[in-house]
């Protein structure tokens, strides 16, 4: 919600997956369907593109397109570190809400199957809600992963 903000702060691009861009061009009224208020962001955007790697100083990030909570769903993945930012596709103990426009279950499992098991297990993840946790921890205790791995 405080995306214009940044944006205009920090003087940086809005960068997303191109399939995100219809739900953030509705970001404003999706705010208010959860009693938020924000400023829209405006239409551009820079595209991310699975494989992509973005790079912070020292940090190198690989982008990973994941659909399942919405279709642009991405997570984030530093290998050297050993940790994998999920967003809104897993938690500690769960998973993402499928529920909301663009949201598809199937997709989201195999997002999980695909994309996130073939991770090693010591991997590290911080999820965009909750505590951080491993992909060692949640194959053995997320009821969502157990019969992914």
């Amino acid at each position: 919600m405080g995306l214009v903000f940044l944006q205009q702060e920090f003087n940086i691009p809005l960068r997303i997956h191109p399939l995100e861009s219809d739900i953030m061009q509705r970001a404003a009224s999706h705010a208010l369907l959860f009693g938020f208020s924000m400023i829209q962001p405006g239409p551009g955007f820079v595209p991310l593109k699975d494989g992509e790697t973005l790079t912070f100083g020292k940090t190198e990030l690989k982008v990973i397109h994941t659909p399942g909570h919405s279709p642009g769903s991405i997570c984030l993945y530093d290998p050297i570190g050993g940790t994998l930012f999920t967003g809104d596709l897993l938690f500690a103990g769960s998973v993402g809400r499928t529920d909301l426009p663009g949201g598809d279950y199937d997709d989201l499992m195999t997002s999980l199957s695909r994309k996130i098991r073939p991770l090693p297990p010591q991997t590290v993840i911080y999820p965009g809600h909750g505590p951080s946790s491993t992909l060692a921890d949640e194959c053995a205790n997320n009821p969502y992963l157990q019969h992914l791995y």
